[in-house]
């Protein structure tokens, strides 16, 4: 059974695709922090970067966004990696491309300057959202390229019979010819009428978004609101024939229904409204994959285990055998391979729900046949098709190692949860007692010999404080003492546990050691 849950708070809304129980895909959606990728809004340059050829463009969405020369000029090889297609072109594309490039950015953005741009990466953290002037509007069979003259179809799109209707047909219909269409991967199952009206509709929606851009005098503004979450999750289950979808509030129920109207005799969809008293999320167990999927270290069913690791550069995971059961020296190797199959699959499916994107490395369990290596890789190849970001992975190296990059769309699930430990400053690590206590000699020596400071309190952490009533305060005191300096000492909760002052007994100034 497939289906979407639909979890709807005040402040964030979640969407759990299931599959037979086991929670496949997840996404957090909170309203502070909205999801844009696909907006249009007409923004105003606010900064040209002249050595990197890219502006900063003000879209009144928190941080400035960013465009590069490449997104501003007409960019065909981009258009076919983000919709994973082929175009039909009748000259040398690469003839088309060669010229544009050698224009500086000078040339084409002023300061101040309104232009129209498309968000296609949601701001992350500090950062803000990348943006293209090569404006696409997706609808749910076609997607239409107003800036880009070029007409194509999806690649996975298989049946030749189905390419070559669709190529013809897109070819015939009446648009400008300077406006561009792609044939998504739904449109294989659409009749001629449903693709007419769908482009028809998107024509509009262009029209539309020109004349708000040019009606708005000055400022900056959103033009045009790419479908939410609720609307993606009813036509996500009735493109891919899901069973049910679920969701815990009336009102996202009745929204549900209402837009399933134009869809419900393509699909038998069951939309359900939640009412026993338990929250959904426990009922179903997605609250405890949600908690399963922030920890730093999962459980395979083998007895193995992974552990995710996030650095500035990359993200790793690590594969390890744990306490599976000990093999016989007959079958250690099959014993590992299994661990490692089992890990390519959950390793596929935390990807998803953690959203983690960038550069990730894998470190499997060492396999001496290079045929097992094979597996374990077509595994993880298998396991990643069913994810809707676009993923590279390469072979897998002699110390079993995995090099595979993940299209980073929006925040990852930890991300959106957690904030940075304000204590430790994210790095889950404070300097130890001892190590403190080391820091605080240091400080004495250097206030009573080069300060000339002989009367002095120091002040720490309860903790702290503690640590050196039972084994440094007499040494420090006598380290005192040797020099003709007299020492208290006190501790004060509202210090940091590796935080330590000292303070003057003759006028109470703090001391800078």
């Amino acid at each position: 059974m497939h289906e979407i849950l639909l979890n709807v708070e005040s402040k964030e809304t979640r969407y759990a695709y299931l599959r037979y129980g086991q929670l496949h895909d997840l996404i957090v959606d909170r309203k502070k922090s909205r999801q844009i990728t696909g907006n249009v809004y007409r923004g105003r340059v606010t900064n040209i970067l002249h050595n990197i050829q890219s502006a900063f463009i003000d879209i009144n969405e928190g941080e400035n966004g960013f465009i590069h020369i490449s997104d501003i000029l007409e960019n065909t090889k981009k258009f076919e990696e983000m919709f994973d297609m082929d175009f039909d072109l009748d000259y040398d594309i690469s003839k088309m491309d060669a010229s544009p490039k050698a224009k500086d950015i000078s040339q084409l953005l002023k300061i101040d300057q309104p232009v129209l741009v498309q968000v296609v990466k949601e701001p992350i953290g500090t950062k803000g959202a990348r943006l293209t002037s090569n404006i696409s509007i997706a609808g749910r069979y076609l997607v239409m390229l107003p800036n880009n003259p070029h007409r194509g179809v999806s690649r996975k799109i298989e049946d030749k019979g189905s390419r070559d209707r669709l190529k013809k047909l897109i070819r015939s219909f009446e648009m400008p010819q300077d406006m561009g269409l792609i044939c998504r991967t739904a449109s294989a199952q659409a009749t001629t009428d449903m693709l007419v009206e769908e482009a028809n509709d998107l024509l509009n929606t262009w029209v539309s978004i020109v004349e708000k851009f040019h009606q708005t005098s000055s400022g900056t503004s959103l033009l045009f609101e790419e479908s939410d979450l609720i609307k993606k999750a009813v036509m996500t289950c009735v493109d891919k024939k899901y069973d049910r979808l679920l969701t815990d509030d009336y009102s996202t129920y009745q929204r549900c229904k209402h837009v399933y109207q134009k869809y419900a005799n393509e699909h038998p969809l069951k939309i359900e409204f939640y009412r026993d008293k338990s929250p959904m999320f426990e009922r179903f167990n997605v609250e405890r994959e949600i908690d399963r999927a922030v920890r730093r270290k999962i459980w395979l069913p083998s007895g193995g285990y992974l552990f995710f690791d996030r650095t500035e550069a990359m993200y790793t995971i690590d594969v390890n055998s744990g306490r599976s059961a000990t093999p016989t020296s007959a079958d250690v190797e099959e014993t590992l391979v299994r661990i490692n199959l089992e890990a390519a699959e959950e390793i596929a499916r935390q990807l998803r729900l953690r959203n983690i994107g960038g550069l990730i490395i894998c470190d499997f369990i060492d396999m001496r046949s290079r045929k097992n290596q094979r597996r374990v890789l077509e595994r993880l190849k298998e396991a990643m098709k069913e994810d809707s970001a676009k993923c590279t992975i390469l072979g897998m190296s002699e110390f079993g190692l995995v090099e595979m990059t993940r299209q980073r769309s929006r925040e990852s699930l930890t991300q959106t949860i957690f904030t940075s430990c304000p204590y430790c400053i994210g790095s889950g690590l404070v300097k130890s007692h001892e190590s403190v206590a080391v820091e605080i000699e240091r400080s004495l020596k250097k206030l009573i010999q080069c300060q000339n400071q002989y009367a002095l309190k120091l002040v720490t952490h309860p903790e702290l404080h503690r640590y050196l009533e039972s084994s440094d305060k007499a040494f420090l005191f006598k380290l005192a003492t040797k020099a003709n300096a007299h020492l208290e000492f006190t501790f004060n909760d509202s210090l940091h546990l590796n935080d330590y002052l000292f303070y003057s007994t003759l006028n109470g100034q703090k001391l800078d050691a």
